[in-house]
């Protein structure tokens, strides 16, 4: 009888980057084992900060870029610059040192980080214009991972408000700004849990990694679902022009 293989994760040499929320990060990791963590500035200048970041994490861990395996990132939804840079560079470091892309979604972060208490859980992220992306995740059979029950939508927050299932728990980065517009009874997941963590996006991409799956360089691109408000504004203006 053939035992299946037991996949070795520990000597895998990852980095990942998260810019899709108000303070991103950029880690390091070695198999299942964060070895460190940088934030970036809060002020979403991830442009100018993600890549001495990622240079001072290799330094202090004595590894070559050409040390890591996979790379790691978030793709949304999120910020729009956020999203933009960070998969930008994870394009850019995997191209030139040949390691695996492995893209992320946040919500899948977000919901894998829930306690086991949470039988179902709904990730929300602010869409502007006084919408929300929501989607809501339940917990799998073996009562271990949760997962998608439908696809990532935009609703006003009005209309999330009324409809909403009040039994399902409640996370996500919107929360720093709506948590006060839900009702007294809501079960909000602990604050510490609603922006994604190193540790979650590592899990799930080392499972990505280990089971052979990749992302395009060529082909990946942000999560949105919609333009963002200064690409609405030019796509009405050029409208307005014809």
């Amino acid at each position: 009888m053939v035992q299946d293989q037991v996949k070795d994760t520990s000597g895998t040499r990852v980095l990942i980057l998260e810019t899709s929320g108000r303070q991103g990060h950029a880690a390091l990791a070695c198999g299942e084992r964060l070895l460190c963590v940088r934030p970036l500035d809060e002020s979403r200048r991830h442009a100018r900060d993600l890549a001495p970041a990622v240079r001072e994490l290799l330094v202090a861990e004595n590894w070559k870029p050409a040390d890591i395996q996979a790379v790691i990132v978030t793709r949304g939804p999120g910020s729009y610059t956020g999203l933009r840079v960070g998969i930008i560079s994870a394009k850019v470091f995997a191209f030139a040192t040949g390691a695996a892309l492995i893209a992320i979604d946040t919500f899948a972060a977000i919901a894998r980080q829930v306690g086991p208490e949470v039988s179902a859980v709904e990730v929300l992220a602010d869409a502007q214009q006084d919408k929300i992306y929501v989607q809501r995740f339940f917990r799998s059979e073996h009562g271990i991972a949760m997962v998608p029950a439908n696809s990532l939508t935009i609703v006003p927050v009005a209309d999330w408000l009324q409809s909403r299932d009040p039994n399902d728990w409640v996370s996500g980065p919107c929360l720093h700004a709506l948590v006060g517009r839900l009702p007294a009874e809501s079960c909000v997941v602990h604050e510490s849990q609603w922006d994604p963590t190193a540790e979650s996006l590592l899990h799930i991409g080392l499972d990505r990694f280990h089971d052979g799956e990749r992302d395009n360089p060529w082909t990946l691109e942000p999560l949105y679902l919609r333009p963002s408000a200064a690409e609405e504004k030019w796509q009405k203006k050029r409208g307005l022009q014809r």
